[in-house]
Parts: C-alpha cells; sequence; structure tokens
C-alpha cells in the first residue's frame, strides 16, 4: 500500500516538473527527472513521519517550502543561464503544493495507520481543538421572570 503511495506521489511530482519546468521554461529531463526522484524521496519520508504530527494542510505549507528551495537550490547550479530559477522554482512549487493537498488527502483518507496516529496526535490539528464553544444561561436575564409571567 506505501509503494502506490509512492508511485502516485513520484508520477504526481514527475507531471508537474514536466509540464512546469519542461514546457515553460526549457529545463532538460535529466534534471526534471533527478529533481523529481529528489522530491518524492524527501517528500514521501516527511509525509509518514512529520504529517501525522503537524496535519495535511501544514505539511502542504512545508511541501511548498521544500520544493521551492530544493528547485531553487538545484537551478542555481544545474539550469541554464538564461532560465529564471526564482520564478520556475515558485511556480512549479506552487503547483506541487496544490497537488500535494490533494495527495495528503488521500493518505489520510486509504492509509489507515497514518490516520490513527493522526488521530493520537489530534492536539495540533484545529478541526476538534479550535471548536468555539459558546455556554448559554437564563441565569442573567433579569427581564426572564416578567417575560414567562406575562406567556
Amino acid at each position: 500500500m506505501k509503494t502506490k503511495a509512492f508511485i502516485i506521489k513520484l508520477v504526481m511530482t514527475m507531471a508537474i516538473l514536466f509540464l512546469v519546468l519542461g514546457l515553460f521554461f526549457g529545463v532538460s529531463l535529466g534534471d526534471i527527472l533527478l529533481l523529481g526522484i529528489i522530491l518524492t524521496i524527501i517528500g514521501y519520508v516527511a509525509d509518514f513521519s512529520i504529517m501525522p504530527r503537524i496535519g495535511g494542510l501544514s505539511a502542504t505549507a512545508g511541501d511548498l517550502i521544500l520544493a521551492f528551495i530544493v528547485i531553487y537550490v538545484y537551478g542555481l547550479y544545474g539550469f541554464d543561464s538564461d532560465i529564471s530559477v526564482f520564478s520556475s522554482a515558485f511556480l512549479a512549487s506552487m503547483f506541487i503544493a496544490a497537488g500535494e493537498f490533494y495527495f495528503h488527502k488521500y493518505l489520510i483518507d486509504h492509509h489507515h495507520l497514518l490516520k490513527e496516529e493522526m488521530d493520537e496526535n489530534n492536539a495540533l490539528t484545529p478541526q476538534k481543538n479550535m471548536v468555539p464553544r459558546a455556554e448559554f444561561s437564563e441565569d442573567f436575564d433579569k427581564n426572564l421572570e416578567k417575560k414567562s409571567k406575562e406567556s
């Protein structure tokens, strides 16, 4: 099951990098393959080790930052000099983060061990701990007695 998730992540990352870096910026296929493998391995390890503790949305933000840094640093030394490294890294990392958002949803829905770990560590997830709660009481309504007697 984890192999399927790895392959999905690899294919998604490679496709995004090929579309953004290959078609728009003319980055070579070898650079795309190397970047895709690096991003997939690092991101996959983070998905199963860090995401259960910080939640899917925070992990997506982390993937955005990770993708930008890796592509930018690699681009400084590996891309042709006529390619805008910042623009290519920024655009590719934005699309990768969008894909990672849905990939994290897939992981949470289909990997029961990951879901159990996230339920155990739900202290950091806002869904359960930041729900606004209100208490209602009639103690402070002085006109309540008058209203109930008039009825």
